[in-house]
């Protein structure tokens, strides 16, 4: 593809940012419309990605080799112990992942990008496809055409209506509390911060279950420039919502976990300064298509499966490398888009139902967990996984014993 190509982006988050990646990578002359007028990095959550991915996107160049992680090799599940508060270990499986901030793998994407055009405070008013075949991006400033629209703004995302109108994320009839603590939380707890150095936490309880696992800080100094060597927890916990649909999610979270975690992992969240804490109802959609020329669909855009499956920003990277590489496959941009949508549509929906079964397993459904052991735990979840491969739930791999 040469440099006349012109692909307008919109949506400036993860996955965006990554189709500007892609976008600039093959020549392509690239503008990126952000709704928002501030700068996005700062949400601090937690992300993981397959370590195989990460070495991909370094390599390829849409990631900073010298972006900071905290990569780990296993799964560890915990319960409370039954009668009591203390901590009972069920299992030990391997599972690496590199877990990331999502403020530095942003920030790292936006480098990445380079002098693409990024209009930030710019909200899109509307989409559609001209006589000539080509897209027009509207906002409330400009009127502008190109070759390829990459709808990338989010769940809620306005381009999906112009290829599937009326399809919107359906409610899992659950929630999850995310956020991220300092390590001082940990002090005192010796035994769960040197378990977290090594391996990523799943705690059990009756009706749902959380994640723990610890990612790079991401502060910075004076000038700007982003700190190393600290670290956060983050957090995923997943339950039922509170009797008070407008209950405050620091609050609840910490009565969840006084209910439900064992005494130690209770002190951690319940007396942590929660840095950043947010509640999401959890949903999954997935559209029919995932493009059709000239209008392309990434991220959440395309698709909205269960955080379970910890693929938001992984397919949306993986989104962005396909982009890349059917734009370098061959100079028709509508051929390439049918290639782009047979490929990713057909991940997106591979990954809603997995979510879904993983969601039944751990929230809807969960086990007992205080009755499971090693040998229980790899029995159940082989059952849960029904043959799929996912890179979280390496079946195949002996357990860490």
């Amino acid at each position: 593809m040469g440099a006349a190509l012109r692909i307008g982006v919109i949506g400036g988050s993860i996955a965006g940012c990554a189709a500007a990646v892609a976008g600039r990578r093959v020549g392509a002359d690239v503008t990126v419309y952000e709704r928002s007028g501030a700068e996005l990095q700062d949400r601090g959550f937690g992300i993981v990605i397959p370590p195989p991915l990460h070495r991909e996107l370094v390599g390829s160049g849409y990631l900073d080799a010298g972006m900071e992680t905290a990569p780990v090799a296993t799964r560890v599940w915990l319960t409370r112990e039954p009668g009591g508060r203390s901590t009972r270990e069920l299992a030990r499986q391997p599972s690496p992942v590199t877990p990331c901030n999502w403020g530095l793998l942003w920030r790292s994407l936006r480098a990445s990008a380079g002098s693409v055009r990024y209009l930030r405070g710019e909200p899109v008013t509307s989409v559609g496809t001209a006589a000539d075949g080509r897209a027009v991006i509207t906002t409330e400033r400009s009127e502008e055409r190109y070759d390829v629209v990459v709808g990338a703004d989010g769940h809620a995302s306005r381009t999906r209506q112009s290829l599937a109108p009326g399809l919107r994320p359906e409610p899992a009839g659950y929630l999850v509390w995310r956020g991220a603590i300092p390590l001082s939380a940990l002090e005192g707890h010796s035994r769960e911060l040197e378990l977290l150095r090594g391996a990523w936490v799943t705690l059990g309880f009756p009706g749902g279950h959380g994640i723990f696992y610890l990612i790079p800080g991401g502060s910075r100094d004076t000038a700007g420039r982003t700190g190393k060597g600290g670290r956060l927890l983050a957090y995923a916990i997943y339950g039922r919502p509170p009797a008070d649909p407008d209950a405050d999610p620091g609050p609840y979270v910490r009565e969840l976990a006084e209910e439900h975690f064992p005494a130690a992992w209770a002190e951690i969240v319940a007396h942590g300064t929660h840095r950043t804490t947010a509640c999401h109802p959890v949903a999954d959609v997935q559209v029919p298509r995932a493009a059709r020329a000239p209008l392309l669909l990434a991220g959440d855009a395309a698709g909205v499966t269960r955080p379970h499956t910890a693929s938001g920003a992984v397919k949306a990277l993986q989104d962005a490398l396909c982009l890349e590489r059917v734009l370098r496959e061959g100079p028709v941009v509508a051929e390439a888009l049918e290639r782009y949508a047979d490929e990713r549509t057909a991940a997106g929906a591979h990954l809603v139902e997995l979510g879904r079964r993983l969601g039944r397993a751990q929230v809807e459904e969960t086990p007992d967990w205080a009755a499971m052991g090693q040998d229980e735990v790899d029995a159940w979840f082989r059952g849960v996984l029904a043959g799929t491969r996912h890179y979280l739930y390496a079946q195949d791999t002996p357990s860490v014993r």
